[in-house]
């Protein structure tokens, strides 16, 4: 099981040393998962010492910023995570839809670095992964690899990231100036739509002893993380935005499926509130709806196939949005044509339009199927639908350009931004769209196999162990036992205790 990264033990004590040795004498310390779920545990001393810590730093102190908790210079600490509540002006409907914003995570302004770190730090302190040896290999179709090698090299590994070629210029823009080496940005052929590739990538880089894949749809440490550290955020999130309307019910939690990562926040949440978990996906390439193929551009969010680590059996509801949606959306919330259509036409403020700059691609998707969410139960003025915005606008002004011309002709105006308002929020409807029954739930469970089983060599017998709720909550002691780890393992290297 050590390839899907479920070890609570050394695995291997000479590994284990040698990175005790490395990080001692890099000066790095490790965060517990408990400080990234409440950042005000993190020691007064590592606190103080961060003011002087650029977010964009490729500093080890950073590793103590991978929380949702950042201010707006992501310098200090909130109370509360940064987040949106989008009004029915916008949304159309009555419901709250709030946004946890994930700009404010460090070095890559999006919470893929959580998921990186949730990854390779138990393999670290389980002697599973030797810094001065070993590659982390980081597939991803974007800001997953982004965070493994800003998460590796502030960690002091060599990081190397694999990616689809097509994906957004700013992607492999921040690549360029973060990677180790020009050969540590590895391009595989197509777009969103093609992890296929990526997998196959990986198993031929796999043959090298010295490189060690993080798969983050297969890796539990990402599924565990999200439960913990962004679940129990989203859960802060909504107990502010409900105190401030005198008390609302969370109906819903909304995630594209992707890597299956941060929809394991909404098993928290269900957990916690009985809320309903929304998985969507393109419509372009409606994998859990219909079983498809295709491509889109809904940048972060992958497809044909589904996660290992996506409790399937929890998932209540499947939406679609198409990535035409997305890209017009993404054009009319950065345009000053759209802006000014917002401003004079929706009558929103100032701030709220500045601050939907905080939504990149896979964020607008998100909050389209918030909507259709909403549509689908009825909900009213006293309930909400929260969801997560991975990254913001940054790293698609590239795609922006290429949405204008294509979709546009290079003419967009505010006559366009009513047409794609009209055509994208209000008429976002209730299809595309299936409540998922105990059957459609093993249906869409079993399209996994083929990946799985079929391709990727997991057992039958730990395939189907995931349909059982008592397998996941089995997982979550994990978290408990890789914080003693870490704590073992910051004693070893001595760096905290000399600060």
């Amino acid at each position: 099981m050590a390839r899907l990264g479920l070890e609570k033990e050394i695995v291997d004590q000479g590994v284990f040393d040698k990175a005790v040795e490395g990080f001692r004498e890099a000066k790095i310390i490790l965060p517990t998962f408990a400080e990234l779920e409440d950042p005000n545990t993190i020691p007064s001393v590592i606190k103080d010492r961060l003011a002087d810590v650029d977010a964009d730093e490729a500093h080890p102190l950073n590793l103590f910023r991978v929380h949702w908790y950042n201010d707006a210079n992501r310098r200090g600490l909130t109370d509360t995570p940064a987040h949106l509540v989008l009004p029915e002006e916008l949304t159309g409907v009555k419901a709250k839809i709030i946004v946890a914003l994930g700009n404010r995570f460090p070095m890559i302004n999006a919470h893929k670095v959580l998921a990186a770190y949730g990854c390779l730090a138990p393999r670290i302190v389980t002697g599973q992964f030797n810094p001065q040896h070993h590659k982390a290999l980081w597939p991803s179709t974007g800001n997953y690899c982004r965070g493994g090698v800003a998460i590796s090299r502030i960690m002091n590994c060599h990081g190397v990231a694999i990616l689809p070629e097509g994906m957004s210029a700013e992607r492999f823009d921040w690549l360029d100036k973060w990677a180790l080496d020009p050969q540590d940005i590895i391009r595989t052929a197509g777009c969103e739509s093609n992890v296929k590739e990526i997998y196959d990538k990986c198993n031929e880089l796999d043959r090298s002893p010295e490189n060690i894949i993080f798969n983050q749809f297969c890796e539990f440490g990402n599924h565990l993380v999200h439960y913990r550290c962004t679940g129990k955020a989203l859960e802060k999130t909504f107990a502010s935005v409900s105190e401030a309307n005198g008390g609302l019910s969370l109906r819903a939690f909304v995630s594209s499926t992707g890597s299956a990562g941060t929809i394991a926040a909404g098993d928290y949440l269900k957990d916690t509130f009985g809320t309903k978990i929304v998985a969507t996906e393109a419509l372009e390439c409606p994998t859990l709806l219909f079983n498809g193929f295709g491509e889109h551009n809904i940048q972060g969010i992958g497809d044909k196939h589904i996660p290992l680590i996506h409790n399937v059996m929890n998932t209540d509801l499947v939406a679609a949005i198409s990535d035409r949606a997305t890209d017009s959306l993404g054009l009319l919330f950065n345009s000053d044509a759209g802006k000014k259509y917002l401003s004079d036409r929706r009558g929103l403020s100032t701030e709220l339009i500045d601050a939907l700059s905080g939504l990149g691609l896979s964020s607008i998707c998100n909050v389209l199927a918030a909507i259709k969410t909403a549509r689908y139960y009825q909900l009213g003025a006293d309930e909400a639908v929260i969801t997560v915005a991975t990254d913001d606008a940054t790293m698609y002004g590239s795609e922006r350009e290429k949405a204008n011309e294509e979709l546009f002709g290079n003419r967009f105006d505010q006559i366009h931004a009513a047409e794609v308002y009209g055509q994208h929020v209000m008429g976002q409807e209730i299809n595309h769209l299936e409540e998922l029954n105990h059957l459609a739930k093993h249906r869409v469970f079993n399209l996994g196999y083929f990946t799985w089983v079929e391709q990727q060599g997991v057992s039958l017998e730990e395939f189907n162990a995931r349909r059982s709720q008592n397998y996941w909550r089995a997982l979550r002691p994990l978290l408990t036992a890789w914080d003693k780890q870490i704590v073992a393992f910051n004693e070893k290297t001595g760096v905290l205790a000399s600060l």
